[in-house]
């Protein structure tokens, strides 16, 4: 399952660092839970949770079967 959530924050990359940011995969459990860093300007921004939760968590539960949540590492 790590190898297929770091294909797609790879796909989500791009939007992050277009804003100054970037995203760290810390771990993924065998719960489906996936602890995330934010970095740069992500880790900081006020919208940051909302990137989190609207944006990535989104597309992992989507694409990634057995991711249940996000959880941000600060």
């Amino acid at each position: 399952m790590r190898e297929q959530v770091q294909s797609v924050l790879e796909k989500l990359r791009p939007y992050l660092l277009r804003d100054g940011g970037d995203v760290e995969l810390i771990d993924v459990d065998e719960e489906g839970v996936v602890q995330l860093r934010l970095m740069g300007a992500c880790g900081n921004c006020p919208s940051s949770a909302i990137t989190l939760k609207a944006g990535i968590e989104r597309a992992l539960t989507s694409e990634v079967p057995g991711v249940k949540e996000i959880e941000q590492i600060f």
